[in-house]
């Protein structure tokens, strides 16, 4: 196997798949280059001679301009290459899609729990929610007050840790014998749980609902009222202070406005209009519980593959995402598309580059304007705040091969696959089209982004990371997908699925898409945990769009 890559016919740009020395000869196509200078695994280097202001082509499309002469052979990076992409306009030719063959999984199932309105779900929670920031310390109290009692804590095999250094100090241990105690790998298992057929009680905590825009205090409550409408939710507990902008008034308009139809238990308490904090706490703890013992009679039941509501996410991305797993999830996604399932592509800024062949996948042309229309808005107000989508790239993204946004979106627009665009939402609009992808504009902040794929109906996350990141979420389950095999030996703690082995050859995206698919059907079962629903990762972060005031 070649030791480079041309991910596309047309690109100038080719990729390094293992570190490639000064002087070394590469061969690709017929066509030969000398490297001037060593290329590391994942980084690019130019298939010819670069003059000043010419444009940079990758995945097809341009993803940068240059800054100096650049010589074939010679590594491509910040120093000689900046962000540049195309323009584009609305829809302007007609897309055609052949689906992938999913007859295999045509008559197949997983064990969900079904709702009387809407898709089933992968998971069943209780959800506890404030509406400010102010009854986070409520939030804390309830967190303490339930997740032991009811069999979900567990201890940490850091807290373990700590407590054999305190049992160590207490004995006269000496400080070298101290330094020398290492950490152990088990974590205590928690106790049995109260109710069996409920997956956790989530605790949904931020720093939102008072002190920004109005606007901030709606899309806060259209975002909530998303969770609490959630296939995965099956009731919540919602704490109100009183005197806040983000009112139980307006989280009620959001649910009658989008969500009308929604009967789940919905809990509400106002500190303002109690009698005390105590009875407000005593009467919330006690009908939760109550609210959960109900909850729990539900189980799980043979559910139709298009209940499925999949969000394709990445995060901590290297040189590698575009090429292994995004792709793969691609297909994942198309195959899901295929089977009447809903895949859902977010992080805008991370689409900087393809704007113009997602507008033409778009089924209609009302969509392509949304869609358009969403992507100047966002750029125009990073830009008025003295940024802009070039910026998007962290520096772990650029050490690693993703040297500007327009690399970044390339590959990282592969998650959605190649079905057709059948619906674009703006941020914690409820995502209803199926068949298809939809496209879903959120920051490209990941958890912001994976906060906001949950709020919107997503029962189901598929997230890949090349440089290794824990996020999860609260009541959408997440796996994890390794872009190299690396990464996932290192971190297996973190990874569920390794798409290593199609950078070495030893395994296809198509391969790598269909297994994902099954432990995609396993995950929404529950016969498979999801490592970061073992480690608890409960990311919650919602987008403040506007100023505080």
């Amino acid at each position: 196997m070649s030791p480079i890559l041309q991910v596309h016919p047309s690109d100038d740009a080719l990729v390094a798949l293992r570190d490639l020395e000064a002087g070394a000869s590469v061969t690709l196509n017929g066509q030969s280059w000398t490297l001037r200078e060593k290329i590391p695994a994942k980084q690019k280097f130019a298939a010819h001679d670069f003059a000043v202001g010419d444009l940079v082509t990758m995945y097809g499309v341009t993803v940068g301009k240059a800054t100096q002469p650049i010589t074939a052979g010679a590594l491509i990076h910040t120093h000689n290459v900046v962000h540049a992409t195309s323009s584009f306009s609305g829809k302007q030719r007609e897309y055609t899609w052949t689906p992938p063959d999913v007859s295999k999984w045509q008559n197949r199932t997983f064990n969900g729990f079904k709702r009387a309105h809407g898709p089933a779900g992968t998971a069943n929670h209780w959800i506890v929610i404030p509406l400010v920031f102010c009854e986070n310390r409520n939030l804390a109290f309830m967190r303490e007050a339930l997740t032991r009692s009811l069999g979900y804590g567990k201890t940490s095999p850091y807290e373990q840790f700590a407590h054999r250094l305190v049992q160590m100090q207490r004995e006269g241990a000496s400080r070298a014998q101290i330094e020398a105690a290492m950490l152990e790998a088990e974590t205590s298992a928690a106790t049995a749980r109260v109710f069996k057929n409920i997956d956790g009680v989530k605790f949904l905590e931020h720093g939102l609902g008072c002190g920004g825009t109005r606007q901030d205090a709606q899309a806060l409550c259209r975002l909530l009222a998303g969770y609490i409408n959630s296939s995965n939710v099956a009731g919540a507990t919602v704490l109100s202070l009183g005197c806040q902008h983000a009112q139980v008034s307006l989280l009620e308009q959001e649910l009658a406005a989008f969500y009308p139809q929604m009967n789940k238990p919905l809990l509400i308490y106002e500190q303002q209009k109690s009698k005390s904090e105590r009875d407000m706490m005593a009467n919330a703890i006690r009908d939760t519980f109550l609210g959960l013992a109900t909850a729990n009679e539900q189980t799980r039941e043979p559910c139709a593959l298009s209940n499925l509501i999949m969000a394709v996410e990445c995060g901590g991305s290297d040189g590698f995402s575009g090429i292994s797993a995004n792709p793969a999830i691609g297909h994942t996604a198309d195959l899901l598309a295929a089977l009447g399932g809903a895949p859902v592509l977010s992080e805008f800024p991370e689409l900087c580059g393809v704007e113009q062949s997602l507008s033409d996948r778009c089924v209609t042309a009302a969509l392509a304007d949304k869609f358009v229309g969403l992507m100047r808005a966002y750029e125009g107000a990073a830009q008025a705040c003295g940024s802009g989508f070039d910026a998007n790239p962290s520096p772990g993204n650029i050490r690693d091969g993703l040297i500007t946004d327009g690399i970044k979106s390339a590959g990282a627009a592969k998650k959605g696959g190649t079905s057709p665009i059948v619906d674009v939402l703006d941020y914690a609009e409820p995502i209803r089209q199926h068949g298809g992808l939809t496209l879903y504009c959120t920051p490209g902040n990941d958890v912001e982004s994976t906060t906001a794929l949950a709020g919107g109906g997503c029962n189901m996350m598929l997230f890949t990371t090349g440089l290794g990141t824990p996020t999860g979420n609260p009541v959408c389950p997440t796996l994890k997908i390794s872009t190299n095999s690396d990464l996932a030996r290192r971190m297996p703690d973190l990874i569920d699925f390794d798409t290593g082995p199609i950078i070495t050859g030893a395994r296809t995206v198509e391969q790598m898409g269909e297994d994902m698919l099954e432990l995609v059907l396993a995950t929404a079962s529950g016969n498979y945990t999801p490592k970061a629903v073992a480690l608890g990762q409960d990311d919650f972060l919602p987008w403040k769009r506007g100023v505080s005031l």
